[in-house]
């Protein structure tokens, strides 16, 4: 641990937050220097030099939002060398130093073979896109009147079916599902907005046992067309938080395992601890503006894991940043798992200025406002903070929940206002999410137990749905979307003899009928010739799901499907198939 804890990011007699931090000792090999908070023009005769690799060329990159700039070197750096950074802002010259941490590479484990499906009913399956096989959805509390607009958006894993982001209906039936490949994971879909328009988000990667993520953060449009976002300094980004800021950046974690001494906190000299990482990137041109780390400010002793059995292959996981919360007058409110605390960062220094909750709260609990292994603490308008707070592993409440906190400035206390617990008490050792709608309702996302649920403000249950167990979702959502994939609708056919009512028999055509991802369709009609280039409407059906099977009359030589909306507009022809 550094010397000092909780020192700020600002550099004395400057205006700039630097990164990596003054003094500090966990800086990335492919750590580039971050200046934020002066003009490009005002950032001259930068020089860093490391005390075992020399002096470092490089270029001076500014960022998008114009207000600073990262020197990028064009080597890394060599772990354990002081570095030294030199630059002159408006005309004075600073300099200041940090180290290069000792990584600790975790090992890669092959997944094992995809598990045979439990049962049947646990997955679905669909004649027009077989390759697709979600997890089945049940719903146990059917949506009313009083339900929230807006669709379900989770990330099944680790359970029958494929695993995805998957968005789904009030009846549980499929809107959009991308299956991932064998190997790797997704988590946290949801929607947000990039540049006015609206985008899902999720990570996808790898997850290895030590409980985080190695892989990138995706964007996709209102088109599912895909770009994805890379974590900076050399650093893979964590499945658990991703936010988009209207300053075009986005905020993600990153979990670094270091080389490190543990025999202060009780553990061995030779072992590792996960440090949680911060980082806000731009992402017009990647470059990582501004990096918090939880080893610079919050002591190991404040976590309630234990150091004592750490070694290179599993690390000290002392923090576990899980949420990241960015409000309007720039200050950050994270979550980190391990110290069972709620940490208030100040957006220009980084340090932090408020503990809610764990071993040294700055502020008094009030009966039932103390949350154990939290995830997804999140500044409601009103004021109010909602978080889900786990309370399980090693169990502390008796079931998990959601909260409504209300801190006091000037009371230094902290309130609970409401929680919201399942009618059948649900523990999630794990993960897990609550979100506060526009209408006042209260989304959650039970995590590992896979069930998601909606709830009034007095906390009726006013939706419920749940996946076969032991699949799971990191989170649960609830938004709006409107989806217009450009691929065109699917199809398929089959063709079976029918005996009408009055004894004659024939041949009847269901044409399987679907649109992955749309979300205007509200009718299929079906097209039908002897040849595949002259085609006539011969039957039509209102979308029934996912996939429809429309009856069709007759053996089809040819057929195809058009995607129709609200007021019957074509919205997408399907390929031409043989009946």
């Amino acid at each position: 641990m550094p010397s000092t804890l909780n020192r700020s990011d600002i550099l004395p007699g400057t205006p700039l937050q630097v990164a990596p931090l003054p003094e500090s000792l966990d800086a990335s090999p492919r750590a580039q220097i971050s200046l934020l908070g002066a003009t490009p023009a005002q950032l001259t005769h930068v020089l860093v030099s490391g005390s075992s690799s020399g002096l470092h060329s490089g270029s001076l990159r500014s960022y998008s939002q114009g207000d600073g700039a990262s020197f990028v070197p064009a080597k890394p750096f060599t772990a354990g060398e002081i570095v030294t950074v030199h630059v002159t802002v408006a005309g004075r010259a600073v300099s200041y130093r940090f180290t290069v941490a000792h990584t600790d590479p975790i090992k890669y484990v092959a997944p094992a073979g995809a598990a045979a499906t439990l049962k049947p009913s646990e997955v679905q399956r669909y004649h027009s896109r077989p390759e697709l096989q979600p997890p089945a959805l049940a719903v146990t509390t059917h949506a009313s009147p009083a339900t929230a607009p807006g669709y379900i958006m989770s990330t099944p894993y680790s359970g029958p079916g494929q695993d995805g982001p998957l968005i789904f209906d009030n009846s549980g039936q499929v809107v959009w599902f991308d299956p991932m490949p064998h190997g790797a994971e997704a988590t946290n879909l949801q929607a947000q907005q990039l540049g006015g328009r609206p985008v899902l988000t999720w990570w996808q990667g790898y997850i290895p046992e030590q409980g985080f993520g190695e892989g990138v953060e995706s964007i996709a449009d209102s088109s599912y067309h895909l770009s994805h976002v890379y974590a900076g300094n050399g650093y893979w980004a964590d499945l658990h938080d991703f936010r988009i800021t209207a300053q075009g950046t986005a905020l993600l974690t990153v979990f670094d395992p270091l080389r490190c001494d543990l025999s202060s906190a009780g553990g061995s000299r030779s072992a590792a601890v996960t440090d949680g990482v911060l980082q806000e990137v731009d992402l017009a041109t990647g470059l990582v503006r501004r990096e918090w780390h939880s080893i610079d400010h919050v002591a190991m002793s404040d976590s309630y894991a234990s150091a004592h059995s750490a070694s290179y292959e599993w690390p000290f996981d002392y923090f576990h940043i899980n949420s990241i919360d960015l409000h309007a007058d720039g200050s950050i409110l994270i979550s980190a798992r391990n110290t069972s605390t709620l940490y208030e960062l100040d957006g220009h220094s980084g340090q932090i200025v408020e503990r809610i909750g764990g071993k040294h709260s700055t502020v008094k609990l009030g009966h039932g406002a103390e949350t154990a292994y939290q995830h997804d603490a999140t500044l409601q308008p009103n004021g109010q903070i909602s978080v889900f707070d786990n309370g399980a592993v090693p169990k502390v409440h008796p079931q998990s929940r959601g909260v409504l906190l209300a801190v006091n400035p000037q009371s230094g206390t902290d309130t609970l206002i409401a929680q919201f617990t399942h009618p059948q008490p649900l523990s999630s050792g794990s993960q897990g999410n609550i979100q506060g709608l526009p209408g006042g309702d209260y989304f959650v996302g039970w995590g590992p137990v896979s069930y998601f649920s909606e709830f009034s403000p007095s906390g009726q249950l006013l939706f419920d749905v749940h996946m076969p167990s032991p699949d799971q979702s990191y989170r649960g959502y609830r938004f709006p979307w409107v989806g217009t994939p450009t691929e065109a609708p699917a199809i398929a056919a089959a063709t079976t003899s029918a005996t009408s009512q009055a004894g004659a028999s024939g041949a009847l055509t269901t044409v399987y009928a679907s649109w992955n991802g749309a979300t205007q369709v509200a009718s299929w009609r079906v097209l039908a010739g002897a040849s595949s280039h002259v085609l006539a409407a011969v039957a039509a059906a209102p979308r029934g799901g996912f996939e429809t099977a429309i009856p069709t009359p007759g053996a089809q030589a040819y057929v195809a499907v058009q995607a129709l909306d609200a007021s019957g507009a074509v919205l997408g022809t399907s390929r031409t198939i043989k009946g």
